[in-house]
């Protein structure tokens, strides 16, 4: 599902329906995440990730978007060279995971250690100060692109 969502990210010639297409992929990565018994991670995916970049590249698109939605993306009909640069990319990859022995690490027991309390505990005590310091500057991000988008008058 992630993969075929991202392909409709890059493929979609309406930017609206391409931002929607990025949501899923980012739920598909969260459903990965859950695969692998990461359930902080998968969470954070879908808060961080999903709900608030998503929605605020939703909401930059919308704002900066002049004209027709629907013919939004036209240089998606180049995807043949993006697709065997992702294939050439990935066969590289491979090679050297597949011929390096060395990187191979032996599975071990899960501890327990990082759960989402450990975590959640370490973010809302120890790291409190840049974890706000963070939010108030993605909020101020986010007023600034909309004072951006909505264009200031000049005054004498």
């Amino acid at each position: 599902m992630a993969v075929a969502a991202a392909w409709g990210v890059v493929t979609s010639k309406n930017i609206v329906h391409s931002a929607f297409f990025l949501a899923l992929t980012f739920a598909g990565v969260a459903v990965l995440y859950v695969l692998l018994n990461a359930d902080f991670l998968a969470a954070v995916q879908l808060l961080v990730y999903m709900g608030a970049v998503n929605i605020m590249v939703i909401f930059a698109v919308m704002l900066t978007l002049r004209g027709d939605v629907k013919e939004s993306s036209l240089e998606t009909k180049k995807w043949g060279l993006g697709a065997l640069g992702a294939a050439l990319v990935f066969i590289m990859i491979a090679l050297v995971i597949l011929t390096n022995a060395d990187w191979r690490i032996p599975a071990q027991a899960w501890s327990g250690q990082g759960s989402a309390l450990a975590i959640s505990e370490l973010m809302l005590k120890s790291y409190m100060v840049p974890f706000e310091a963070a939010a108030i500057l993605l909020t101020l991000a986010l007023v600034g692109a909309v004072i951006l988008a909505k264009g200031v008058k000049e005054s004498k």
